[in-house]
């Protein structure tokens, strides 16, 4: 190889092809990514009447990433991959 490996990703087996499915209680529906070591950066302009806008944001990930059922929490980090490739 060249020195580069690729990260294999695990791909669900539902129906349709790649839906996810929790494995603990059969969930196919909501699902929660958790970061750790997270920091968010906010700026902020200040209107003429005292009020705040946000502006932009930033996050910086310095932790592990997990994907669990949002039914049971089980952890299917496995499929994390497979669910970053599905955000449209």
């Amino acid at each position: 190889m060249n020195g580069l490996m690729k990260k294999k990703v695990k791909i669900p087996t539902g129906r349709p092809s790649g839906r996810l499915t929790c494995p603990v209680c059969g969930n196919t529906d909501d699902f929660l990514e958790l970061a750790q070591n997270v920091t968010v950066t906010t700026r902020y302009r200040q209107n003429d009447d005292g009020s705040f806008t946000p502006e932009e944001n930033e996050t910086d990930i310095h932790g592990d990433v997990v994907l669990l059922c949002g039914k049971c929490n089980a952890d299917m980090t496995g499929f994390h991959g497979h669910f970053l490739d599905m955000i449209f």
